[in-house]
């Protein structure tokens, strides 16, 4: 049989897609679970979800929240949207608003969100400063803005192996190209530290923990869903065409010769929750 898990296409378009995800994946059940440790609650909430996909966190807050709250969710993910109305109509959440759009630009007035949350969302916008900038914009003055995500040394145990495997494949370049890739999608707290005082936050405080993926080999791993879904077009970028398949069959057999090693191929996941206010306070981390 041919294997062309290489070639798997995720069109965000396909209804189909929307219907197979549940609103919290694996992935992001880890930092969902420490977000909602963290955020605060009280009554008559108004809440934002960036980046809410097809229902998490915002259905959970939804009902942990109460009738009282309203809450609101952007992406601009059509069918995730859909998808959310969907569930919401079914769980019988009638303070549940979602909108298609993007957290560059909201669409509420200065000062309307209590809280604003996003889980693992913010690393995967366009423009951090600008979504920042808007979060400050449209939090009151005592709001909070609570967020997730991965951080730099996010499957730093396949990072190793990947860059062994350019170094084998004469791809030395590409192993630049790494780095930048990394600090695209995973900027360090240093950064988005400074971005925040930038955007006019003086009270952020990181809570950090760290989970652990763990597939039988290299071959589980990449030809998984969620790796296909969220991982491998970038991967195969760093590569780059010309040379994808004998690259990646050596990629896949030195995966297998360390999970074969270790007894699984293990790889570790820290994360970073950060609770942010703009006005200062004693425990602010500045």
């Amino acid at each position: 049989m041919r294997d062309d898990f290489l070639k798997r296409d995720f069109d965000l378009s396909d209804p189909d897609l929307a219907s197979a995800l549940d609103e919290l994946p694996l992935w992001s059940a880890p930092f969902g679970l420490m977000l909602l440790e963290i955020v605060p609650m009280r009554p008559a909430m108004a809440v934002l979800d960036i980046g809410c996909g097809s229902g998490f966190p915002i259905l959970e807050l939804a009902q942990r929240l109460g009738g009282s709250s309203c809450l609101y969710g952007i992406d601009p993910w059509e069918r995730g949207i859909e998808r959310l109305i969907l569930k919401a109509c079914v769980f019988g959440l009638k303070n549940v608003t979602a909108v298609k759009g993007t957290a560059e630009q909201l669409p509420f007035g200065d000062g309307f969100f209590d809280l604003i949350v996003s889980n693992n969302g913010l690393n995967n916008i366009q423009d951090m400063e600008a979504v920042l900038a808007e979060c400050s914009r449209t939090l009151r003055w005592e709001g909070r803005l609570v967020f997730t995500y991965n951080l730099a040394g996010t499957m730093s145990e396949f990072y190793a192996v990947l860059q062994e495997t350019l170094a084998q494949s004469g791809k030395t370049h590409e192993l630049t190209t790494i780095k930048a890739h990394i600090f695209d999608k995973r900027r360090p707290l240093s950064w988005v530290k400074r971005r925040l005082i930038l955007a006019g936050f003086r009270d952020v405080r990181v809570h950090r923990r760290s989970f652990r993926l763990r597939y039988l080999d290299g071959s589980a791993m990449l030809r998984s869903f969620f790796i296909g879904q969220g991982f491998l077009e970038p991967w195969k970028n760093i590569v780059g065409p010309e040379d994808l398949a004998r690259v990646f069959a050596r990629l896949e057999k030195n995966l297998n010769a360390a999970a074969r090693e270790k007894g699984e191929l293990s790889l570790t996941i820290p994360m970073a929750c950060l609770d942010c206010g703009k006005r200062p306070s004693k425990m602010s981390a500045f």
